[in-house]
């Protein structure tokens, strides 16, 4: 071997050489490197179990206050629900008005007047007769009390049974705080569904105002290569809701036309106001119907027992038409919904929801079918 190869060898030796045992990585002397604050610890151990439960624990209680926060804002929440619905269902209407050449704000103040006007109508249809029936009762009621008192009858189950003892015993109970809590409590539910019936029409104005906006930015939140199959599937179900409203209407107007005529031939008092009644409670779900049949019946028996129990057997046929042929028949033609399932999906969001399960059960099932129709089944043929 040469002197030039045995110190070649020598430089690949060096080159070669492994590190000695106390060397520190270069990732632990960046890490030393702390400055004037000293050395960094270990990273927590997110295994410990202190540390587990207590993120747990912070986790229940962060879960704890979301579940408080959306309790006590629940009825608001419930009012937004609503105007956002309603906004929905009458947007095909301001949709018509823009189609005509008219701005989005002008076609919006156009319908909102409008539908102002109805209810001021209807309110003002009914305040006359509210105002003679009272005047009438508080007229007619001595005469009512002597002619009870003449009646032998009666004379006889008020001392049997010691009627008038028991009326002054609770008139003696009751004291002037409990009339003042009658009277506050009620002039709060006044108030308060005066102040709830104000918030959703604001509500209903600005979410029609502000709706294209509102529907662009939602569909900003979907990916790009899906947003145009999803704007049009949404808009389809926004147009079912629609047609939910318009059918809605419809069968409140016909419940009032068929009331109407009702009245007129038996020959009740205040016939139109009365109509009125009927078709606004009728849009009510659940209960509305049956709230306008009381009303109108209540009226019948303060005319004659017989009107009144006409009255009854009326509305009873009456609402069972509509449930089970007219309503399902109208939601099959607007919202394109067999007939089992608008009396199942109406049921059912009684059952679940109550008042807003009903509002919202037709819609849902007809954008279910929509989904099913047009996303399960095509990715079902594909497998």
């Amino acid at each position: 071997m040469t002197a030039d190869d045995a110190r070649a060898v020598d430089e690949d030796t060096d080159a070669v050489e492994p590190p000695a045992d106390d060397a520190v990585p270069a990732d632990d002397v960046v890490a030393d490197h702390s400055g004037e604050f000293g050395r960094p610890g270990p990273p927590l151990n997110w295994r410990n179990p202190f540390l587990f439960g207590l993120l747990g624990g912070l986790g229940l209680i962060t879960a704890y206050g979301i579940f408080l926060g959306l309790s006590n804002a629940a009825s608001i929440l419930v009012l937004i629900f609503i105007a956002m619905f309603l906004a929905i269902g009458l947007n095909p209407a301001v949709t018509r008005i823009r189609s005509w050449g008219v701005p989005r704000w002008l076609a919006v103040t156009v319908l909102t007047l409008s539908i102002v006007l109805l209810l001021c109508g209807g309110v003002f249809a009914l305040i006359p007769p509210l105002v003679t029936q009272t005047g009438e009762l508080v007229e007619n009621a001595p005469g009512y009390i002597e002619s009870l008192q003449r009646n032998e009858t009666v004379n006889d189950l008020v001392q049997r049974y010691d009627i008038l003892h028991k009326v002054q015993s609770a008139v003696d109970a009751g004291t002037v705080t409990d009339a003042l809590g009658g009277v506050v409590g009620g002039a709060k539910l006044l108030f308060g569904t005066i102040f709830n019936v104000l918030t959703v029409l604001v509500l209903v104005i600005y979410f029609m105002a502000a709706f294209d906006r509102i529907k662009e930015g939602a569909y900003s939140l979907v990916p790009r290569s899906r947003r145009d199959r999803v704007r049009l599937l949404t808009d389809e179900i926004l147009g079912k809701v629609g047609a939910y409203m318009v059918g809605a209407i419809a069968i409140a107007v016909l419940a009032g036309v068929c009331t109407f005529v009702f009245a007129t031939i038996v020959d009740l008092p205040y016939p139109f106001a009365l109509a009125v009644v009927v078709a606004v409670c009728d849009l009510i779900p659940q209960i509305g119907a049956t709230l306008g049949a009381i009303i109108v019946s209540l009226v019948g028996l303060a005319d004659s027992l017989t009107t009144g129990i006409v009255c009854i057997v009326f509305f009873v046929v009456y609402q069972q038409v509509e449930n089970y042929l007219i309503y399902p028949r109208v939601m099959r033609r607007s919202v394109k919904v067999s007939d089992v399932a608008a009396v199942t999906a109406a049921l059912l969001g009684v059952g679940l929801f109550g008042v807003i399960g009903a509002l919202i059960a037709i819609p849902v099932v007809a954008a279910v079918q929509l989904i099913i129709r047009e996303v399960v089944n095509p990715s079902m043929e594909q497998k």
